[in-house]
């Protein structure tokens, strides 16, 4: 179960902010706990989660949304703020053996990054702002599933 997973492994801030997003994921039907730390809607990941609670990335806790975020979804709106929060975790290729090296061109909300990671994001211990982003972006994956 998540929840206990939190409690074992995050402290602080880290933890509180992982116990909200946990209740978010469960009060929307998505599920965690799958392979590697997916988590999943109806069957479809929609994000992965890492947690280990290291001081070094990708601890203590990461979140990597899975989607095209070319563009907005017409049904949920991003604030520029929010874009901004995106665009600050485009994750760039570092060759970590996934296939995508030496990453790819990329249109994140309107705005072209280059050598871009097969996980086009990553948010590393995302405080509660940055967990809204994450939370608008997961919307967005809903509602293709």
């Amino acid at each position: 179960m998540l929840e206990e997973k939190i409690k074992d492994v995050l402290t602080g801030e880290a933890q509180k902010n992982a116990l909200d997003f946990a209740a978010y994921l469960k009060a929307n039907e998505m599920v965690g706990g799958g392979p590697h730390g997916e988590v999943s809607y109806q069957g479809k990941c929609v994000c992965y989660v890492h947690m280990d609670g290291a001081a070094e990335k990708p601890g203590p806790w990461t979140i990597w949304p899975d989607g095209d975020y070319s563009a907005e979804h017409k049904d949920v709106p991003m604030s520029e703020c929010m874009k901004e929060i995106a665009w600050a975790n485009v994750n760039i290729c570092a060759d970590c053996g996934a296939g995508c090296s030496p990453g790819n061109r990329k249109m994140i909300f309107g705005k072209e990054f280059d050598n871009v990671c097969s996980a086009t994001m990553a948010f590393n211990n995302p405080d509660a702002e940055t967990l809204e982003c994450v939370k608008k972006l997961l919307e967005m994956k809903k509602r293709d599933v």
